[in-house]
């Protein structure tokens, strides 16, 4: 695997290498041996975050969801920004920094595999040309999410298996995605860049203030546009964000309700309980029970907040 940078990693930030133990497995495993990642982070807010590989042995995929950054390809200098797609293939030496005044907030990923090369032709992204405005889109975001989910697997072979077949689910994506990318008015409402802010937030709270500000609008405008075309408030959608998020935590750990709820931005685990019990109907343990069977689908109720 290519060097990953040795940015000082600040809290809210991940960077997660698979150990070399794991990819020797996922590579001669029938079902992760075409694509696998070797390597995969987050880092929010990259002040002082920058790379030179001059030789660069797998393919790297780094998606920018705020801020700005450069990179150097080909002797060649391109501006990254905020829905920035690079994909920089095996063999392509470069260079890449995050802005001073306006540092990058990416996903990264690196990977290699039998038919890497396919999916990296299969992007039809110029090695002349790495970077591509995609947009930001909340469900890559929450994707990108699930493929991090891995690093709290205890190296269990099978949770790297489905991280495999995540990366695989985002590359696709990403090739259905790029037909439809166009650029938006600037003075149009961009829903997807409000919900990609809402899902790289999930794990925190997050103000009306901030989402206002993220598409230029006043609170009050903001609020009404948004009801207007989702017939909802953007603080319900978060809310609702982040306890299908929490069902999704009860779903594949084990991890106390307390656990959960401040991985979604709740520290009181108790009002946790009493806004995931109005939104699904049953309390975080009632639905906890649900995959042993000792809670009936028939008690399963939703409600609106």
């Amino acid at each position: 695997m290519s060097t990953p940078s040795n940015w000082p990693l600040p809290p809210q930030s991940i960077r997660f290498i698979i150990p070399h133990k794991i990819i020797e497995k996922l590579s001669n495993n029938k079902l992760s041996k075409d694509l696998y990642p070797l390597g995969a982070g987050y880092y929010k807010e990259a002040e002082g975050h920058r790379m030179e590989r001059l030789e660069h042995d797998d393919h790297l995929l780094i998606y920018c969801l705020d801020g700005k950054g450069k990179i150097r390809v080909n002797q060649k200098n391109i501006a990254v920004n905020s829905g920035d797609l690079i994909v920089l293939p095996r063999g392509t030496a470069h260079q890449y920094a995050s802005s001073l005044n306006i540092p990058w907030t990416i996903y990264w990923c690196h990977f290699e595999g039998a038919l890497a090369d396919d999916f990296i032709t299969h992007l039809q992204i110029s090695e002349q040309k790495p970077v591509v405005h995609l947009g930001l889109h909340s469900s890559l975001v929450s994707e990108f999410d699930a493929l991090l989910e891995a690093r709290h697997s205890s190296y269990h072979l099978n949770a790297f298996i489905n991280a495999a077949n995540q990366l695989r689910q985002i590359l696709t994506h990403i090739a259905l995605l790029q037909p439809l990318v166009r650029s938006q008015d600037a003075d149009s409402f961009d829903l997807e860049k409000i919900h990609s802010l809402m899902q790289a937030r999930i794990h925190e709270q997050l103000d009306i203030d901030t989402l206002a500000a993220s598409v230029n609008l006043s609170k009050y405008h903001f609020i009404k546009k948004y009801r207007d075309i989702t017939g909802t408030t953007p603080i319900n959608h978060f809310i609702h964000l982040k306890i299908e998020r929490a069902c999704h935590l009860l779903d594949i750990s084990s991890r106390t309700i307390a656990e959960v709820a401040f991985m979604v931005g709740y520290e009181d685990a108790y009002y946790f309980s009493r806004v995931f019990k109005k939104v699904m109907g049953i309390s975080p343990t009632q639905y906890r029970k649900l995959q042993v069977g000792a809670w009936s689908y028939k008690s399963f109720k939703t409600a609106t907040v």
